[in-house]
């Protein structure tokens, strides 16, 4: 059996997560899987990072829909760490598009539209990199002993 790998990824409630309370109903599913949380900030995306973030959907029909959402009030951006973190939060976030999104994850039980998908969630070791890089400082993502740590991995 392979070990397993801790990594940091980067999360992100969209607006309608903050509008809508949500925020530590999801925060408690990611910490409930053994994920620590790492970095976090509330803010509110301009145009340009939000396009930097979802370049690889340029030219996309969704694209301009994508920025607009992203971009009309605040998101909480996370740094999320643990073992596996990037498939661990993919599986709990569930499939993108709502009418595939299981019950249980968190798409399937709060989202409504595909269009106002409510959580992004790093993809790749590459794509956590980049991301993190573009909405955290180094000095803003915390080390610390998990004294749960033996319980979590």
């Amino acid at each position: 059996m392979a070990a397993m790998a801790y990594q940091l990824t980067y999360v992100m409630l969209k607006p309608g997560v903050i509008q809508r309370r949500l925020v530590g109903e999801i925060l408690r599913r990611l910490e409930d899987k053994g994920l620590e949380l790492r970095g976090m900030k509330l803010m509110r995306i301009a145009r340009e990072p939000a396009e930097e973030h979802y370049g690889e959907h340029r030219g996309k029909a969704f694209y301009d829909d994508l920025i607009s959402y992203i971009t009309s009030g605040p998101v909480l951006a996370m740094v999320i760490g643990g073992e596996e973190a990037i498939g661990r939060v993919r599986l709990l976030a569930g499939a993108t598009r709502v009418d595939e999104a299981l019950p249980g994850t968190i798409r399937g039980d709060f989202a409504a539209v595909t269009t106002k998908n409510i959580i992004h969630a790093s993809d790749s070791p590459e794509s956590a990199q980049r991301e993190i890089g573009l909405f955290f400082l180094e000095s803003e993502i915390l080390e610390y002993e998990d004294p749960n740590g033996p319980w979590t991995v």
